[in-house]
């Protein structure tokens, strides 16, 4: 959903909401697991979510819009807030799973994610004769090099995941939020100055807002792992 929500918003657009991510995943815990949050953490979704809000309600270039294949702001970030809705529900399960059976590991997480998408991925690619995996196919047929975009573009995302569950067991979830958080927004500097995708003062004021809050966030667990730590020592 979120790779098909490029075809109607630009990536800095995609990017930064896709890194409200923090919304739903407190949503879901709370609304299916009874967690509750304190109100520190409620001020970093109100200041993710007011970033997106005004990126979303700012206009956007007409050099960005002629780039989109079908420009519809609307349908875009519907798509990119429903994926951040399973996305949510996945990350609040994950720590339910691993909470109740504590020797899951991080592989064993990652190989039913990716087991159960490949399933539903392929019945809905090519479960029925008019699906968009044969016109896929069909595209790579007559570009090839296409294809070999998409290999590699696969390719480094299925060793990047490794990295990151490598970094979560290795590092803790701190750090990998904070290279994360740290990568999206380099991603949407690289995309404004090198891509050819303008941002207004006011969509800059957006992401410096979101990225404010994430920060925040950061800031907030790296205490909570310091009062944790302190602890360890005085027992």
């Amino acid at each position: 959903m979120g790779i098909e929500a490029l075809k109607y918003i630009s990536y800095p657009a995609q990017v930064l909401a896709k890194s409200s991510k923090m919304i739903p995943v407190m949503l879901m815990g709370t609304l299916v697991y009874g967690i509750r949050y304190s109100f520190s953490e409620y001020v970093c979704s109100l200041l993710v979510a007011g970033g997106v809000s005004m990126f979303a309600l700012s206009k956007t270039s007409a050099k960005t819009i002629s780039k989109l294949a079908h420009p519809n702001a609307p349908l875009g970030y519907g798509l990119c807030f429903l994926n951040l809705a399973f996305d949510g529900f996945t990350n609040a399960t994950q720590d339910s799973i691993t909470a109740r059976y504590p020797k899951t590991s991080a592989w064993d997480i990652m190989l039913g994610m990716n087991l159960w998408g490949t399933i539903y991925n392929m019945i809905y690619m090519f479960g029925w004769p008019q699906a968009s995996g044969y016109e896929a196919v069909q595209f790579c047929q007559q570009h090839p090099e296409a294809a070999w975009d998409i290999f590699f573009y696969c390719l480094c995302g299925a060793v990047g995941q490794n990295f990151i569950f490598l970094t979560i067991s290795r590092f803790g979830s701190l750090t990998n939020t904070t290279i994360t958080t740290t990568r999206k927004f380099v991603s949407i500097v690289v995309s404004s100055l090198l891509s050819g995708n303008p941002l207004s003062p006011i969509q800059w004021g957006s992401v410096v807002m979101v990225f404010s809050g994430l920060s925040y966030q950061i800031y907030l667990k790296w205490q909570k792992l310091q009062r944790l730590q302190k602890k360890r020592k005085t027992t």
